[in-house]
């Protein structure tokens, strides 16, 4: 994925402005599941090498990445990685969510997990797995974008408009060969999400896979995350996704319930 260089503008200070730069390489791991070197960070940031290779280093120097001296690549250390189940854990989202996740996989015998939505796209906060022997099962803490799968649809379905067009406007990288990158089709697909209330996926973020998600919703109305139930796409039809659509919608609605929201709210956000 692509981002937009940094602004020196939008800074108020020289400080600020290495923290945001030193902030964007570090996110730019949660990006990928592979190794990073320096070029191809500089260039997906805008940034020169040199920079780079100091921001890099001295993350290095705190345990938060690993460099291989082989390959000369970058990849998250200890540190991270203590950092990102620290929190996980505290997680209200993650916590609201958990009864709800394995009710929705006794309900429906495939893996229920919950997302939440961070900048620039949404990471797995948790998972039930399925107890079948084919099953899907996803990767915590990694960044996917909006417009790929049911989990990222749903959350791109309830953005303000602002929002929207600016997700719109974003590169919109091509997973696999369904997935949807015309921002006009995307759209088509939020009409309909807002209309039904849930979004349905089929080999978008992975082949094979397919998914039905539902919006969670905080106390201030505003979305910020996603229930969904995902299997193998042959297992996830039109009939399946049917017929378990009410109970996903009744849990998502009792996740936002305990973060704070109020269906009132959501109506008149809508209105």
């Amino acid at each position: 994925m692509t981002l937009e260089p940094l602004d020196p503008a939008e800074t108020a200070t020289p400080g600020t402005a290495a923290t945001a730069r030193a902030a964007q390489v570090l996110l730019q791991f949660g990006r990928t599941s592979g190794p990073l070197g320096v070029s191809e960070i500089a260039r997906a940031l805008g940034m020169s090498k040199a920079v780079v290779h100091r921001i890099l280093t001295t993350f290095v120097d705190a345990g938060l990445l690993l460099h291989d001296n082989s390959s000369r690549q970058y990849m998250l250390g200890p540190a991270a990685a203590t950092l990102g189940a620290r929190a996980m854990d505290v997680s209200p989202l993650r916590r609201a969510a958990h009864d709800a996740l394995i009710e929705l996989q006794r309900l429906t015998g495939e893996t229920a997990t919950v997302s939440g939505r961070v900048p620039g796209g949404r990471v797995y906060l948790d998972q039930v797995e399925s107890g079948r022997e084919i099953k899907m099962t996803v990767e915590l803490g990694r960044r996917f974008p909006l417009h790929s799968g049911s989990s990222g649809q749903v959350i791109l379905a309830y953005l303000t408009d602002p929002e929207l067009d600016d997700e719109l406007a974003r590169p919109l990288d091509r997973l696999t060969e369904d997935t949807v990158c015309d921002p006009e089709e995307l759209r088509e697909i939020v009409r309909k999400v807002r209309l039904r209330g849930t979004a349905r996926s089929s080999g978008q973020r992975q082949e094979g896979a397919g998914s039905i998600a539902a919006a969670i919703f905080g106390s201030t109305g505003r979305v910020v995350g996603a229930l969904s139930v995902c299997g193998p796409a042959y297992r996830m039809t039109e009939a399946f996704c049917d017929a378990h659509e009410p109970q996903l919608l009744a849990a998502a609605r009792d996740v936002s319930h305990k973060l704070g929201w109020r269906d009132q709210e959501r109506s008149d956000d809508s209105a």
